[in-house]
Parts: structure tokens; C-alpha cells; sequence
């Protein structure tokens, strides 16, 4: 029998482990449990797909999503491995094929939905059937601490109980402490090993803006990244499809994802963008679970999201090839205030109480003016010991200047409007603006009408925000989110303290050189051969009916740039070529270099 390095090598076309992979395999094989927290992009699917080609049997892989399950099982059968998926969307025929094949012992993995798995039908089918795993998968969906709690996952709890004796691996990229306890006791693994690796992507570059004017904002984003893939998130029907329209009239391909939508069009967008004929989906969280795309390049948050959990989910769909991806939020104290809302109207005090907590930090990340990477892994209970160097805040670590000064403006003018107004018009009113509502409440009149003209309404809005952060303002949510003073705006504004705050951080800066249309850093000569490549791999992906990266990702074909492999054992050396691989496509992508070496 092949080694598991032997499989690693000439099934999934992989040179060697990644941190804790071999010891999780061995594991498995050996007919133990395990709990497994992985970043996404991290290969917690090799984890269960290389044993299960090891035991006896076939393996159960519990998903919460079709689309995980359809990509893959793709990949797998792309590399000569007998997977198949049994769920809603198989018409009568299909499903009888899967199940004779079960019932034929011809599977190595079998796909299922938890409800498809605990129904007590399919379980007393399963009992002639040799087992060899059970992977329960996107496993933080057990607890009501994770960010996506499923009822139906709960009843996973009854696994042991059918299935004693067969090795039980659950796995997720996203779990904090509390998370990871409720995994571990929901589905019977307290003595499991826990394999945790580091939660940090550092090929994602976080970038965090303060939302003014957010679709220039994103516009200008988007300028130097025309030919990349990537994901839009917002968080309500509305505004998704707002931003769809707006980026189609400035020619971009985009399209629309959300709940709202049949089923048909959102499979529609779905295989557009898998298949690189779809450039960006905008989307709310409808969208992107278990999406195994690995060329998006970039993530963009439009609104704030409700957790850290999701923002790192999220995130982490972009660059999952290992080559450089950037994750882009736009922060809105409004976005803020709408959201503290909203959870306020929850009648659940414990779940109240969590969401608050979690709306909190991913605010806290947001204001940070350290580094970003450092706060969100520590978040998620993983201290790092230097900055980053690949943040907004490492990048261009961020201005300060003695703001006394305007402080004690904005203080003294909501003092002067008598605590009964918000930002906008408190800002309107240091402006100098001529405005109806000035206007008809005398504004105009006050002592500090205009006395700010030497900032602009971004400007003095980032300062107010921050004074809001800083404790020297309060927002009344429940007012609607009137300006109001606590006790230290008095001192500050009477002189008995200074303050310090950061430079305004409004937009990107100008970029002085030409940016290149793509972040895969290639020379001239190599990037024209991975456009060629990359059109093969599209057409070899139309004629098998597989999104492109099924066929190689981008970080196979950037290694094939760089090496210029010359033979078939050459071309076995490249990541992500594996003997299945090299016998369908090696021929024609290795014409494709020598004919690239010959112009």
C-alpha cells in the first residue's frame, strides 16, 4: 500500500505537509478523533480526504452548504478519487446512482447535509456500510457561541451513539475559546486531541477606511484591481443591489447575490463567478460559505459586519492560493448605531449579551491604531508578538496631532445647540453651512457658527467619531443619536487636559507610480504566459464543465510561469500536479511553455 506521502504526492499533487496535516492524518488512520481548527485556505479537507483513501471503507463528510459539497467533490474526481455528494438538488435518477454506489462499496467520500445524515431513514441505510470516518465540517455551526448556530447541527450530538467505534474528526476555521468547548461537548470529543494552528493569513493585506462617500470610496479601490476577482459584502438586499447596478454603469462585470433572489439566478451568478466569466459578486452573507474559489484577490466590506468571526470568515475567502489578497472594510459609526439597534430589539438577554460582545470587538478592531493583524488574533485567542507589516496601520501608521483644539469646538458647539442634535449638523454648523435647518433654528447665530472652516466635513466628522471613541462625546442611540456631553467633556473643554488624536484616515492615498493591473508579482515575459495559460485552463474548464481553478489554481500556474517546466517529470514537479493531473493536461500546458519559449 501507497505511504501517505505517496498519496500526498501523486493524488493531490502536494510536496509536503502543512503544520499539524500529518499528525491529524495518522491520527485518523489509526482510528482516533480529533478537533481541528484551521484557517480557511489552511487544508483542513486534506485532513479527512487523504485518510479516508487509507481506511477501510468510506468516509462521511457532513457540509453545511451544497455549493462545499459540489466543489468538492469536483476537485476530488479531478484528481481520480471516488466522491460523490447526496443531496436535494440530485434529480431521482442521480440519487438511486449514488446510493447504489454506496451500497457497492465504489466511494471513497460521501458528501451529505446534517438533516440529510440524522434522518433516521438514511442512518438505518447506512448500517450494512463499512464506515471508515465521520468529518463533521464547518463544525462552530454546533454551538450557540459560534456565528452561525444551526439547530440542526445540534442533533450531530447522536453520532456517537450510532456510530461507536468510528474515528470522528470535526473541523473549523472560525471558533474563539467558547466556541471550541461547545464543539468539543456537543459532539462527544472531550478527549480528543486539539490540533490548532495559527489563525494568521499573512498574504491578506487589512485595510480599514472610514466611510464617507463609500461608492467613491469603493470605486477608487477597484481602479487598480480591473482584471481581479473578488467579493462585495453588504449587509442588506437593498444596498446590494444598489452597489451591483452602480459598479455595472462604471464597467465593471458585477452582478447581485442575496436571499431575495430564485434559486435559479443565484446559481446562475454563482457558476459565472466560479468560472472566472464573473468578475465580482456584491453580496450579502447569503453568499461565500464553503466557496472553494481560489483566485479572489480581494474581499471588500461595504458595511461593517456584526462580528469578527464573520469579518475573518469572510476575509479569509480571498487569496486562498497563497498569493497576495486584500481585505477592505469601510467603517461607519452609523453602521454602528443601526446595528446596537437592531440587537437591542432581541429578546434574549444571554444572546443579547453575546452579540453585543462580539459587535463591540469587531468595533474595537475597526478604531484600532495598532496592528490590525495583532488585534484580530488575539481576538481569536492567538497572541502575536510583532506587527505585521502588511496592514493599513503598519503601512502608513497613523498621524497624530494635538487636537485640543478642535476638540473643545465640537464640544462647546454641541453645548451651544443644546445637546438635541447629531453629527451631521453639529459638523454643518463648525462649516459655517447655509442650510434651511441652520437657518430655521437660528444656528447661524451661535458663536460657533463657522469657527471650524479649517477642516472639512470628513475631517471634522473622523475627529467626532473619534471623541465619541475616546469617551469626551455620547451618542444617544435611543435619541436618535443626538451628540450628547459626559462628565470629561467638561474638563477637556475647561482646559484641564489635552488630547491627542489620529490624522483623520478618509481615503487611500494617491498612488504616484502605475500600479500593475494584477497583484501576482511576474515579470513581462511571465505574465504573458500565465494570460495563455490561464485561457487554456478556461477552455480545458468549459469542455469538462468544472470551474477553472478545479482544473489548476492561479499559484499552479504562476510556479509553471516561474519554472518553465521542459518534460512530463518536470511538470510533476510543479504544486498541485498530480499523476491524474499529468496525464489529462500535462501535454498541452507543457506545449503551451515551449511555444511561449520559442516567440
Amino acid at each position: 500500500m501507497d505511504t501517505i506521502n505517496d498519496t500526498l504526492r501523486h493524488v493531490f499533487g502536494l510536496h509536503e505537509f502543512r503544520p499539524f496535516q500529518e499528525e491529524i492524518i495518522e491520527q485518523l488512520i489509526g482510528g482516533g478523533d480529533a478537533f481541528v481548527l484551521m484557517p480557511t485556505g489552511g487544508g483542513k479537507s486534506l485532513c479527512y480526504q487523504l485518510p479516508a483513501l487509507h481506511r477501510a471503507g468510506m468516509a462521511i463528510i457532513i457540509s453545511p452548504l451544497i455549493s462545499l459539497m459540489k466543489d468538492q467533490v469536483d476537485a476530488l474526481l479531478a484528481n481520480g478519487v471516488k466522491a460523490a455528494m447526496y443531496n436535494s438538488t440530485l434529480t431521482q435518477q442521480e440519487a438511486r446512482e449514488v446510493l447504489g454506489q454506496l451500497h457497492n462499496a465504489e466511494l471513497d467520500l460521501l458528501y451529505v447535509a446534517p438533516e440529510r445524515m440524522m434522518n433516521p431513514g438514511f442512518i438505518h441505510s447506512l448500517e450494512t456500510v463499512e464506515i471508515a470516518l465521520i468529518a463533521v465540517d464547518e463544525a462552530h455551526c454546533v454551538s450557540q457561541w459560534g456565528h452561525d448556530f444551526r439547530p440542526e447541527y445540534a442533533a450531530l450530538g447522536d453520532l456517537r451513539r450510532y456510530f461507536p467505534g468510528v474515528p470522528l474528526i470535526a473541523l473549523t476555521a472560525t471558533a474563539d475559546p467558547q466556541t471550541r468547548e461547545d464543539i468539543v461537548a456537543v459532539l462527544g470529543l472531550p478527549g480528543a486531541p486539539r490540533y490548532i494552528t495559527s489563525f494568521d493569513r499573512p498574504n491578506i493585506r487589512y485595510t480599514v477606511l472610514e466611510k464617507h462617500r463609500p461608492q467613491s470610496q469603493l470605486r477608487r479601490f477597484l481602479a487598480r484591481r480591473q482584471d481581479e476577482s473578488g467579493i462585495v459584502y453588504a449587509l442588506s438586499r437593498k444596498r446590494v443591489e444598489e452597489i451591483a447596478a452602480y459598479l455595472r454603469e462604471q464597467g465593471y462585470s458585477a452582478a447581485a447575490y442575496h436571499a431575495g433572489l430564485n434559486s435559479d439566478t443565484r446559481r446562475q451568478v454563482q457558476e459565472r463567478f466560479l468560472k472566472d466569466e464573473l468578475l465580482i459578486v456584491v453580496a450579502t452573507v447569503a453568499f461565500g460559505m464553503g466557496i472553494d474559489k481560489s483566485n479572489v484577490r480581494f474581499v471588500v466590506h461595504y458595511d461593517v459586519p456584526r462580528h469578527l468571526e464573520a469579518y475573518y470568515q469572510e476575509t479569509g475567502r480571498s487569496g486562498r492560493d497563497g498569493l497576495p489578497a486584500e481585505a477592505f472594510l469601510l467603517f461607519g459609526l452609523q453602521d454602528v448605531a443601526m446595528a446596537r439597534s437592531q440587537l437591542e430589539n432581541n429578546a434574549n438577554e444571554t444572546q443579547r449579551r453575546i452579540d453585543t460582545h462580539k459587535l463591540n470587538s469587531m468595533v474595537s478592531f475597526a478604531e484600532s491604531l495598532t496592528c490590525r493583524r495583532r488585534v484580530l488574533l488575539g481576538y481569536l485567542g492567538e497572541t502575536r508578538e510583532e506587527d505585521c507589516g502588511n496592514c493599513d496601520v503598519c503601512l502608513e501608521p497613523p498621524e497624530k496631532f494635538d487636537a485640543t483644539t478642535a476638540a473643545r469646538k465640537v464640544i462647546s458647539c454641541v453645548y451651544r445647540v443644546r445637546q438635541n442634535f447629531g453629527i451631521k449638523h453639529v459638523v454643518d454648523v463648525l462649516r459655517g453651512a447655509d442650510t434651511e435647518r441652520i437657518r430655521n433654528f437660528n444656528h447661524d447665530r451661535l458663536t460657533t457658527y463657522g469657527i471650524g472652516e479649517e477642516h472639512s466635513h470628513a475631517e471634522w466628522t473622523s475627529i467626532t467619531r473619534q471623541l465619541i471613541h475616546r469617551g469626551y462625546l455620547f451618542q444617544d442611540i435611543s435619541n436618535f443619536s443626538v451628540l450628547k456631553l459626559p462628565p470629561q467633556a467638561l474638563q477637556l473643554l475647561r482646559g484641564e487636559t489635552e488630547l491627542e488624536l489620529a490624522v483623520p484616515r478618509i481615503r487611500e492615498k494617491a498612488v504616484k507610480k502605475k500600479v500593475p493591473k494584477s497583484t501576482i508579482s511576474l515579470n513581462e515575459d511571465e505574465m504573458r504566459l500565465f494570460e495563455t495559460l490561464r485561457e487554456i485552463r478556461k477552455h480545458l474548464a468549459d469542455e469538462s464543465g468544472v470551474p477553472p481553478y478545479i482544473v489548476f489554481g492561479d499559484a499552479t500556474l504562476v510556479e509553471i510561469c516561474r519554472a518553465r517546466p521542459e518534460n512530463r517529470d518536470e511538470f510533476l514537479e510543479i504544486t498541485g500536479v498530480g499523476q491524474v493531473k499529468l496525464e489529462r493536461y500535462g501535454d498541452v500546458f507543457l506545449e503551451a511553455v515551449a511555444c511561449d519559449e520559442v516567440e
